[in-house]
């Protein structure tokens, strides 16, 4: 076979070519410690490395999402202990309220404290993070959770979505707790109201509180069943009490129709899960022995409270009209039509409205419509609103309904403290009040703590949870990165030896090259 100089000189050329180009390669590998240039250099090796780089990228942004998580828990645990101690203190001073001896200028300075106090927590409630979102908006970070009403009542705006972050492959981490879960579910025990069934009850001589929830399954399974109830004061130590269908339920009562009228600090009767305070006061000239006449006939309607209705305007309403007020006025048409989620009032002009279920969209149908009555009242859904002003096209009304099962902390203190600021010297239907929101309050107020507390638990738990997987991903990617070296990393030794032979055969080469290449016919001539 005859080999032209052609091909000698393109075979040597590419020889050359191959061997250099494996010495950069080789030298390549040494100066980056990586064996693996290409998928080409180790396509198992790389396929593998690949997958995990991809570990350890989502590792690094575990790593990051596990300091947002951590920031976020510290700063609204530091939040949550500022208001548990602001409602603890709030809590000592609704115990001072409660002392009997108390001058109207007594609680009108409790009343100026506790002021304090409900101003101080509404900051909290507002508080936002380093970003400037707020803490317990849920997924509405840029809305301020909490609003002050017209009527001095407060109302939560953000929604019940926590935000989350994930923290491994499988694990996701809360990294807030809502207002609606920490501060709108704490239970309400001021459930009931006990209202005069008789003239009597007028004379002063015999109060009863408006009644405290002591347990919410028997309050639920029982007592509203058949409520209401009629109690009914005998004489100076018997009562009856019948339900709402004449039947006499005593025996239930915790007293089984016995009380006390002559205990100063008044005498319980629990009626199925709910206490009611009886307190005798007796006037100028009652004599002992006459106490069974006195007090026989007083009597009392016991019952859950009405759901209380509030109002409000949206900011974009071009006029200044205002809905006053509003009261359940027809319990059934309230209890079949009115929306559980609230409701919206919309203007189509002036006089005439239409009222749809909250949350309203384009596809929203209206479930009541109608024109002002006397050119100032709405009656939809049971429900009747009293509104001043004149209202124009388009302006809109939210509506929201309380059934009282929960309150939060705001409301629980701003209620408390107008019960304080309002005199009730010589009045004692006046002090019956003030009784009634003292004993509210401190429930309330336990429920609220309670419900901190278990957050704060929660924070946490979230807080163990994260120092562990914190520790599995640290392990993760310690593995991962000594994997990754055990794959791709470059062994300089034998590099190196590679690297020699690589040189000495190029110079072999290249000196093959230079001997054949002056061989001609030329020199044997």
């Amino acid at each position: 076979m005859r080999i032209s100089t052609g091909q000698y000189f393109a075979n040597s050329l590419t020889g050359y070519s191959k061997n250099y180009s494996d010495i950069t390669k080789t030298q390549t590998e040494i100066s980056s410690g990586s064996r693996i240039q290409t998928a080409a250099d180790d396509p198992i090796g790389a396929a593998k490395l690949l997958q995990l780089q991809q570990q350890s990228s989502r590792l690094t942004q575990y790593t990051s999402n596990t300091t947002t998580i951590n920031n976020s828990l510290n700063n609204e645990e530091t939040v949550l202990s500022s208001i548990s101690d602001a409602v603890q203190s709030a809590r000592e001073l609704t115990l001072q309220a409660g002392n009997g001896g108390l001058t109207d200028d007594d609680r009108a300075s409790i009343a100026s404290q506790l002021g304090d106090i409900e101003n101080t927590v509404y900051g909290l409630l507002n508080s936002k993070d380093a970003n400037g979102n707020y803490l317990f908006s849920g997924s509405k970070t840029n809305v301020q959770p909490y609003v002050k009403n017209a009527d001095g009542s407060y109302s939560y705006q953000g929604d019940e979505t926590q935000l989350s972050l994930q923290v491994s492959d499988i694990l996701s981490m809360a990294t807030n707790d809502t207002g609606y879960s920490v501060f709108e579910q704490a239970s309400n025990i001021a459930r009931t109201t006990a209202t005069s069934a008789s003239s009597v009850n007028d004379d002063g001589r015999m109060t009863l509180t408006s009644g405290s929830m002591t347990s919410q399954t028997t309050y639920n399974s029982s007592f509203k069943a058949d409520e209401p109830y009629t109690l009914t004061f005998t004489s100076a130590t018997e009562y009856t009490i019948t339900n709402s269908k004449g039947d006499d339920v005593t025996a239930e009562s915790s007293g089984k129709g016995s009380y006390d009228a002559t205990d100063a600090s008044g005498s319980t009767i629990s009626l199925r899960g709910v206490d009611f305070k009886a307190s005798v006061t007796t006037l100028d000239g009652d004599a002992d022995a006459d106490l069974d006449s006195l007090l026989a006939g007083h009597s009392y309607t016991l019952d859950s409270k009405t759901d209380s209705i509030s109002t409000s305007r949206v900011s974009s309403n071009t006029s200044a009209a205002q809905i006053t007020s509003a009261s359940v006025t027809d319990e059934t048409a309230y209890n079949s039509t009115f929306p559980n989620s609230g409701a919206v009032i919309k203007f189509t002009s002036a006089t005439d409205y239409e009222v749809y279920a909250s949350p309203v969209t384009t596809s929203s149908k209206a479930i009541a419509s109608g024109s002002l009555s006397g050119g100032s009242t709405i009656t939809a859904a049971g429900v009747t609103f009293d509104v001043s002003g004149t209202p124009q096209t388009g302006d809109q009304f939210s509506v929201n309904a309380d059934a009282h099962q929960t309150q939060n902390v705001l409301n629980t203190l701003s209620q408390l403290r107008q019960a304080l600021a309002t005199p009730i010297s010589g009045d004692s239907a006046g002090a019956q009040k003030v009784q009634d929101a003292v004993a509210s309050a401190v429930g309330n107020l336990d429920s609220a703590a309670s419900r901190i507390d278990l957050t704060r638990g929660s924070i946490g738990a979230r807080g163990n949870a994260l120092d562990i997987q914190t520790s599995e991903n640290s392990s993760l990617a310690l593995t991962n990165a000594a994997t990754q070296s055990s794959i791709g990393s470059t062994d300089v030794a034998e590099a190196s030896v590679k690297l020699t032979l690589q040189q000495t055969m190029l110079e072999a080469s290249q000196l093959a090259f230079s001997r054949i290449s002056q061989l001609s016919l030329f020199n044997k001539l």
